[in-house]
C-alpha cells in the first residue's frame, strides 16, 4: 500500500468524521474505513454515533460482518482518523473489537489525549501482533477534533464567534431591528453551522432585544436536544422568553454568578432550565468567561458557537477566547448609527489586536461567508 492509497482511505475516514461534528460530544468525532489486503476492497464504514456510542470502529466493524461475514476481516487493514480506545465505558473498548475480529493492521491519523486512552490503545493492538503506524492526515485529523483536544488538555471548548452584518460591520439598526440583513440562504447556512456545533451560547442583552429560540431549523438536520447557552450574570432572562419556555424540549443553561436572585433561578429551574453559578470578575461584576468555558467542557462540551451580540463578542475576544470567526457579510450598508458587530475593546494601537487569518471565503446568493483562523 503506498502512501498516496493511505491518504486517500484516510481522506475518507475524515468525511465519515465528519457526520458526527456537533452530534457527538464529549466523545470526538471519528471515522474508520476497513480496506482488505491486497484487493484494497472497503469491508465496512463506520463513523461516531449520535451521542458518542456506538464509535466509528465498531461501526465500521459491525458493517463489514453483515456484508461479508468475519472471516473477511482477518488481514484486513483499518483506517482510522483517531487511536483506538482501550477502556471499558458503556460499551467494550474498540482495540477489542479490532483484535477480535483478526484485523491484522491499524492505520492512525494521530493518538488520542484522553489519560484513559493516550497511547495505552495502541500499545494495546501491537501487543496482540497488529500492526500499527500513524500520520497520515495527522493536521486534518487533529483540526477536525481541535475543540475535544482543547477540553481534554486546556479544559475549555473551542469558541467560533459568528455575526451577521452589513459591509460596514453592523448588526442591526439604531432602533435595533436587525431582520433580516442577511439573506434566506445564508441563513439556513447559519443554522447547519449552529449544527456542527455541541452548543450555542449569546449573552442576555441580546436574548431580550430578539428574544430568540437558538434551535436548528433546517430540514433532514433538526436537532431537538443541543444546549442554548445564555452569558447572564444578574440572571435577567425573562421566565416568558421563548428560550426558558422551550427548555423542557431543548437544555437552556444560563451562566450567572454566585448566589443569582433566588426567585428568578427557582423560576428558571422550574421551566427545565438549568442555572450554573461561576466566578465572578471582581474589576466589572461580570461572570468569568474562562470560568463559564470550564463549566460547559466540565458537562462535555468541545464546540461552542458564540452568536452575539456586540458586547458577548468584544469581551471574549478580549479574553483572548476566540478561536475561529465565520462572518456573514450581507451587501448593504447601516452607518455609524447602527449597532456594531463588536463591542468596544478598548484598544489604543493596532499591534495590540487580535490578528486572525482568512481561511476560506464563499458566496452565498448575495452574501459572503467569510471564515477566520485566530493566528498562532
Amino acid at each position: 500500500m503506498t502512501a498516496g492509497d493511505e491518504e486517500r482511505w484516510m481522506q475518507l475516514a475524515l468525511r465519515l468524521a465528519r457526520r458526527g461534528l456537533g452530534n457527538v460530544w464529549p466523545n470526538p468525532a471519528v471515522g474508520c474505513v476497513i480496506v482488505a489486503g491486497d484487493e484494497a476492497r472497503v469491508l465496512g464504514r463506520g463513523w461516531t454515533r449520535p451521542g458518542g456510542r456506538p464509535h466509528a470502529e465498531a461501526e465500521a466493524v459491525g458493517q463489514a460482518v453483515a456484508l461479508s461475514g468475519e472471516a473477511a476481516l482477518t488481514g484486513a487493514t483499518a483506517y482510522v482518523t483517531l487511536e483506538p480506545c482501550d477502556h471499558h465505558g458503556q460499551t467494550s473498548p474498540c482495540t477489542e473489537r479490532l483484535i477480535g475480529v483478526g484485523i491484522s493492521r491499524v492505520v492512525a491519523a494521530c493518538g488520542d489525549s484522553d489519560a484513559r486512552v493516550s497511547g495505552r490503545g495502541f500499545a494495546r493492538l501491537r501487543a496482540a501482533g497488529i500492526e500499527v503506524s500513524t500520520g497520515p492526515c495527522e493536521a486534518e485529523a487533529r483540526e477536525l477534533n481541535r475543540g475535544y483536544f482543547l477540553r481534554q488538555d486546556h479544559g475549555r471548548p473551542l469558541v467560533t464567534l459568528k455575526t451577521a452584518s452589513s459591509l460596514d460591520g453592523r448588526i442591526a439598526m439604531a432602533n435595533g431591528r436587525s431582520r433580516w440583513i442577511t439573506g434566506e440562504a445564508a441563513r439556513a447556512r447559519a443554522h447547519l453551522l449552529r449544527a456542527r456545533h455541541d452548543a450555542v451560547a449569546i449573552g442576555v442583552t441580546t436574548a431580550i432585544a430578539d428574544d430568540p429560540e437558538l434551535t436548528v431549523r433546517l430540514a433532514g438536520v433538526a436537532r431537538r436536544s443541543q444546549p442554548r447557552v445564555v452569558f447572564d450574570s444578574r440572571l435577567r432572562l425573562p421566565v416568558t422568553s421563548r428560550l426558558a419556555a422551550g427548555a423542557r424540549e431543548a437544555p437552556l443553561w444560563v451562566i450567572a454568578r454566585p448566589n443569582p436572585p433566588s426567585e428568578r433561578a427557582t423560576a428558571l429551574r422550574e421551566l427545565g432550565a438549568e442555572v450554573l453559578a461561576v466566578e465572578t470578575d471582581p474589576a466589572t461584576g461580570r461572570t468569568k468567561l474562562a470560568s463559564g468555558l470550564a463549566a460547559l467542557a466540565q458537562r462535555g462540551i468541545t464546540r461552542l458557537l458564540v452568536e452575539g451580540g456586540g458586547e458577548l463578542a468584544a469581551s471574549f475576544l478580549q479574553a483572548g477566547l476566540v478561536d475561529e470567526i465565520a462572518w456573514f457579510r450581507a451587501p448593504m450598508l447601516i452607518g455609524g448609527d447602527g449597532l456594531p458587530a463588536v463591542g468596544a475593546l478598548g484598544l489604543e494601537d493596532p499591534a495590540a489586536a487580535s490578528r486572525f487569518i482568512l481561511v476560506e471565503r464563499f458566496t452565498i446568493d448575495d452574501d459572503v461567508l467569510e471564515t477566520f483562523r485566530l493566528r498562532d
